[in-house]
């Protein structure tokens, strides 16, 4: 039997030192793809104690014509892997071979993004003059990097959430520690492999795997200036309370994104577009689409389609590229959403389709119908491939049932009446609300988080850089 890899850690100043081994394992199958060492509290204080210093030494930093032509090298060096990368977050993270191809695109779109934002970083001119005392001053902001990013990343895109959270701190110039998800570290390991391969000093970009509890260790330093977290609210909002004074922070959670069908729609445009954005990664997406709150005069008909395109999804092997659907990220995690279905279906639902494991982790694509608003499959994030349809009247009453969960993230509308789209869109309480497209829409360089339970500050790239930078005032007289 072949012995799977062992991928060592590279911490400045400490080598030959002993470590603790995780192994990665396919979700699909159970198959051991590697063994990672984990990083210790020492590990850590070494990495910030190089990274602190270079931020504190501005001779040190890396000018903006270098952080493009790394960033731009990386971008052309990720294309030509990309099949060996989508390969990689296939087999680590369960996600389908089809969808894997396509957030490695993103993620060399990304690159290229943060790239522009390294050239185009830009203060502006304070006037002065309007007052006798700033008379014969001339006054404008500089951005600076905040310091060294701490960045904990999820497992649903592997690679293209750590390009968000260590693209745009290179592009601000600033020095980054980024802790990969557990299950899905390879990727990650990848990504930064390849920046230092584009010719970024190693210090300036550091991979460390590492324990929850070790996490913290990381997250509470005085030493980081900011904490950028994509994951779990009650993980997210725990570290988030233990921050050091002063160090800023972008928190990305998750919601039980609603979508507003009304009887003025398409269902040629509506199904496929709610079919994908409800079981796309088998909904272990923050966005994924949960609620579908249908006018009664369209409901049976839409469920309908939606139960036959749903049944048509191919569920199974990721690297297969005929697979739709594939497995749930961790052990548990079928009979999680299994018991939330259950009680949905105890409580009033209807299980129109799916509702049983498949095996290897598989959950069948499940839809319910007519489900209770106080359910935990709607009133909660399943983060499972589950979606709800239920029926409603009156736009404003669609609205209210959307927004009386605590979660606020991505929503949409599906209509071709321009007024009530509109009309909808100013109530409902979301971040960002899509018209006739799914929830899970995103474009890279648009402003992307939650509201609420669901999240603090922009992600986006644009937003991130612009987060990761602080202004300096300069007052010439």
């Amino acid at each position: 039997m072949t012995r799977p890899a062992r991928h060592a850690l590279t911490v400045p100043g400490r080598t030959g030192v002993e470590r603790e081994l995780r192994a990665v394992r396919s979700p699909y199958d159970g198959t051991v793809i590697a063994e990672v060492e984990q990083a210790t509290h020492a590990d850590i204080d070494a990495t910030l104690e190089v990274q602190v210093a270079r931020h504190r030494d501005h001779d040190a930093h890396l000018p903006a014509h270098r952080r493009i032509q790394i960033l731009t090298t990386a971008a052309g060096l990720l294309r030509e892997r990309r099949e060996a990368m989508a390969e990689q977050i296939a087999r680590e993270g369960g996600k389908p071979w089809r969808d894997a191809l396509v957030e490695v695109d993103r993620a060399v779109t990304g690159l290229h993004l943060c790239a522009e934002q390294a050239g185009s970083l830009r203060g502006h001119e304070e006037p002065m003059g309007t007052t006798p005392a700033s008379e014969g001053r001339l006054a404008f902001t500089t951005r600076e990097p905040i310091g060294v990013v701490a960045a904990v990343s999820a497992f649903n895109h592997p690679l293209n959430l750590v390009v968000h959270q260590v693209g745009p701190a290179l592009a601000a110039g600033c020095p980054v520690i980024v802790k990969p998800a557990s299950a899905t570290p390879l990727s990650c390991r990848s990504l930064v492999t390849i920046l230092h391969e584009a010719g970024l000093p190693p210090e300036w970009c550091v991979a460390l795997p590492m324990a929850g509890s070790v996490a913290e260790h990381l997250v509470t330093s005085e030493h980081i200036g900011f904490f950028s977290f994509i994951g779990s609210g009650e993980v997210g909002w725990r570290l988030y309370r233990r921050l050091a004074p002063g160090v800023r922070a972008a928190l990305e959670h998750g919601g039980t994104a609603p979508v507003i069908v009304d009887e003025h729609v398409e269902l040629d445009r509506c199904v496929p577009a709610l079919v994908k954005g409800g079981y796309y990664h088998a909904g272990q997406v923050c966005v994924s689409v949960q609620r579908v709150f249908a006018h009664r005069e369209v409901k049976d008909a839409l469920v309908e389609r939606l139960v036959d395109a749903v049944e048509r999804l191919v569920t199974g092997d990721p690297r297969s590229p005929d697979t739709d659907v594939g497995p749930l990220i961790e052990q548990g995690e079928v009979e999680r959403v299994h018991d939330w279905v259950t009680q949905a279906d105890g409580a009033g639902a209807v299980v129109a389709t799916g509702g049983r494991a498949l095996g290897n982790q598989c959950y069948a694509p499940t839809l319910l119908v007519d489900t209770p608003d106080d359910a935990r499959a709607m009133a909660e994030e399943i983060f499972g491939p589950v979606v709800n349809v239920v029926g409603y009247d009156h736009l404003d009453e669609a609205v209210a049932r959307a927004n009386a969960v605590p979660s606020a993230f991505q929503a949409a509308v599906m209509t071709r009446d321009l007024d009530r789209a509109l009309y909808a869109a100013r109530r409902l309480d979301a971040t960002a609300v899509m018209v006739n497209d799914h929830t899970a829409f995103r474009v890279d360089a648009m402003p992307f988080g939650g509201r609420g339970r669901s999240g603090l500050g922009l992600g986006g790239i644009p937003a991130t850089v612009e987060e990761m930078t602080r202004p300096k005032l300069l007052v010439l007289r």
